[in-house]
């Protein structure tokens, strides 16, 4: 079972976290549960690690001490919720993720898991223990603790799932996978299941619901996943635990009904990077990309096309907002070598995506987002696709329009 950071937000809403764990307990159910940090705690660390850190005296980022100070949320939901546990008679303890161990690489920030020996964590669950596990972190070989990066919580979950070799329940602030955001669209309708892929699309191009790695491990380590809601007591919607709720995600061929399109997904942490005049040769998107890569920059969507001059090409591409401006600094310092004439960086964007299996074995699916978009008046800057996915970049300011007009385009308000 994992918990986010609005389930744990206060001690009543741990309460009833405990209440959630009991129920499952009572139905026969060893239990381990992984916690957030309580709701707004995490970024309340950031903003002291800035103040206190680079961001401050202009000098290299600490990685290793800036886990070291976000981690600690965590480590006090943990807490919190083994004692409440306790003081409802059942046998709880706190974990951290060094004491399991989940050993990771040296990525700090952005630590992927390498390995979960699960001996200690199943002895003690046999023994009739619910083990409170701290997400979001985990501990390098060196022994320094490293963060999973935002959301990591749900990766730690279903690493510890997969460990375990057993199934995972997140728990949310929402009931389910819905067709979109329903703060955005009030006819959006909850998914009773969806496959890995779509949900990894989803994750990726903005659904907050998942984070993309813990999709991709559920994935590829076959873990039974489902998405319920937080803010139920037990039994309220069947009768006992946590059966028949929630939305599962799991392998296509497990979803009877194929939808061509299952989801519309946004995300407005988006910067497009502009490049103009580059050498139209062999060699130059390696020497951009490979030195992005080496700065642990992710990109998204790419564009080339060529420029007015000869032998020159123009090319945009995006990555999240929180690397725009250290991008935009790496290639320009190396502008000489790569041989661009200008860069330019534009934060006001939004990346807008339908996604769906059926995209697969049906025509016509990109006309449909294309045609909605130009009726509304929505002007597309970039576009890139999947076998499952078409993505589209556009002004933010268009962003609530723009999902409205393509969940309806697609029906998906009549599910």
């Amino acid at each position: 079972m994992k918990f986010g950071g609005t389930s744990v937000a206060d001690l009543d809403r741990i309460r009833r976290v405990g209440r959630l764990v009991a129920a499952e307990v009572a139905a026969g159910k060893r239990v381990a549960v992984v916690v957030s940090a309580m709701a707004g705690k995490t970024n309340e660390l950031v903003a002291w690690t800035d103040g206190a850190g680079a961001a401050a005296q202009g000098l290299p980022a600490s990685d290793d001490e800036y886990d070291m100070v976000v981690a600690s949320g965590e480590q006090v939901t943990a807490g919190l919720l083994a004692m409440t546990l306790r003081n409802m008679g059942l046998r709880a303890k706190s974990w951290l993720g060094w004491q399991i161990p989940i050993i990771t690489d040296e990525a700090h920030g952005k630590a992927r898991i390498d390995e979960i020996p699960p001996e200690k964590l199943a002895a003690a669950m046999d023994a009739g223990e619910i083990a409170v596990i701290a997400g979001f972190q985990g501990v390098t070989r060196d022994g320094r603790i490293a963060t999973l990066g935002r959301g990591g919580s749900d990766t730690s979950a279903v690493a510890i799932a997969a460990a375990l070799d057993a199934a995972c329940d997140i728990y949310t602030d929402v009931d389910g996978v819905y067709t979109t955001d329903p703060r955005i669209e009030s006819k959006a309708r909850k998914l009773a299941r969806i496959s890995y892929e779509e949900m990894l699309e989803m994750a990726s191009l903005g659904a907050k619901v998942l984070q993309t790695r813990s999709v991709e491990l559920a994935m590829s380590q076959h873990v039974p996943l489902r998405v319920l809601s937080s803010f139920v007591e037990p039994g309220e919607e069947s009768g006992h635990s946590s059966e028949g709720k929630g939305t599962i995600v799991c392998d296509e061929e497990e979803i009877v009904e194929k939808r061509i399109v299952s989801g519309v997904a946004y995300s407005r942490d988006e910067a497009k990077i502009s490049l103009f005049g580059l050498p139209d040769t062999p060699g130059v998107s390696s020497k951009i990309f490979g030195r992005l890569a080496d700065a642990n920059v992710n990109v998204d969507m790419i564009v080339q096309s060529h420029a007015r001059s000869e032998g020159a090409a123009n090319m945009e591409f995006t990555v999240g907002k929180r690397d725009a401006g250290r991008t935009i600094e790496i290639l320009r310092a190396a502008q000489a070598e790569i041989g661009f004439e200008d860069a330019q960086l534009n934060e006001d964007v939004a990346k807008v995506s339908v996604i769906g299996v059926g995209m697969r074995s049906h025509a016509g699916v990109a006309k449909t987002m294309f045609t909605a978009l130009a009726e509304k008046g929505v002007n597309i800057q970039v576009i890139s696709t999947s076998e499952i996915k078409i993505s589209v970049l556009i002004d933010a300011a268009y962003t609530e329009l723009a999902v409205r007009a393509l969940h309806a385009a697609y029906g998906l308000d009549q599910l």
